[in-house]
């Protein structure tokens, strides 16, 4: 962990992820808030099979690449089918039938273990794309987005391509997938701080739980931003008080948010006290990161 200099523009090069335990708890609604009032920053939507952070921030692509993965491919003269790529292969992707060499695309994972235990070398790779990377410019916020082909078994391939960046001396805001499989593990391998974010409900708490576990695994410091919070009993905060867990903010269950929010704009920009409550937020997230690169509680 580096030390941070206090203050909105001592945020250099830090690494915030925000995770939820199921979609549409409002991950996206803070990274792109606060990747504006801390701009000039990074914002990199990691939630490859639903991205919408360019919804709301509408960048001018500069960049686009495909996202590929090797795929095996035999050699009908040197294979004397002994089947020992079929018996690695965990994901059943490979079969031999009728005296052929058969991959299913779909199922293929491209670890290369086939390769590598093919006695006769009869196997070699090309490539197959399962999804791109977009790079783009909105305002002073540089954005980097994945999008995994419809059907694909996983989209780790394409985090990890969005991953490889040069942060340019700005903050970073990682928008992860949602819940606690690979591709949401894979998005918080490099995350300085975490922010879970939940809802207030008993569902919610479950769902915070679920991320929280994910973090403690990775050590990774970490915060709660409780949304569309109403008076009355919260099951969240009350997981983070068990826990010890900080409150990072509290937004409130607004209609003014909601629509907002539904017509794809930035609240920040939209109203000043949505502004204010994201300045209040940052600055309390960069003490946090502060206080855990220095050890203190």
């Amino acid at each position: 962990m580096r030390a941070i200099i206090m203050g909105i523009d001592g945020m250099s090069d830090t690494k915030i992820a925000f995770l939820s335990g199921k979609g549409g708890t409002g991950k996206t609604f803070l990274a792109v808030n606060l990747a504006y009032v801390a701009s000039p920053a990074l914002y990199i939507d990691c939630d490859v099979e639903e991205p919408n952070g360019h919804l709301f921030l509408k960048p001018n692509w500069d960049s686009i690449r495909n996202v590929t993965v090797p795929l095996p491919q035999g050699d009908s003269v040197r294979c004397n089918g002994c089947r020992k790529c079929i018996d690695f292969c965990s994901y059943h992707a490979l079969a031999w039938v009728n005296g052929r060499f058969l991959v299913f695309e779909e199922l293929c994972h491209g670890c290369g273990g086939c390769l590598m235990v093919c006695p006769t070398q009869a196997l070699s790779e090309t490539q197959r794309t399962i999804g791109e990377r977009r790079a783009g410019i909105s305002g002073s916020i540089r954005v980097l987005s994945g999008f995994m082909n419809p059907g694909e078994a996983s989209g780790v391939p394409v985090i990890k391509s969005l991953l490889h960046f040069n942060s340019m001396g700005t903050a970073v805001f990682i928008d992860c997938p949602p819940g606690s499989s690979c591709m949401a593990s894979e998005s918080i391998r490099y995350a300085d701080y975490c922010v879970l974010v939940a809802e207030p409900t008993q569902f919610g708490a479950h769902n915070l739980n679920m991320v929280y576990e994910l973090v403690r695994l990775y050590k990774k410091p970490c915060g709660a931003v409780l949304n569309k919070c109403l008076p009355g009993n919260d099951p969240s905060e009350d997981f983070c008080l068990e826990h010890g867990i900080s409150i990072l903010a509290k937004v409130p269950f607004e209609e003014r948010l909601g629509l907002v929010n539904s017509n794809a704009q930035i609240a920040v920009r939209e109203d000043e006290r949505y502004r204010t409550l994201f300045m209040e937020l940052l600055l309390r997230i960069e003490t946090e990161v502060c206080n855990a690169a220095t050890g203190n509680s």
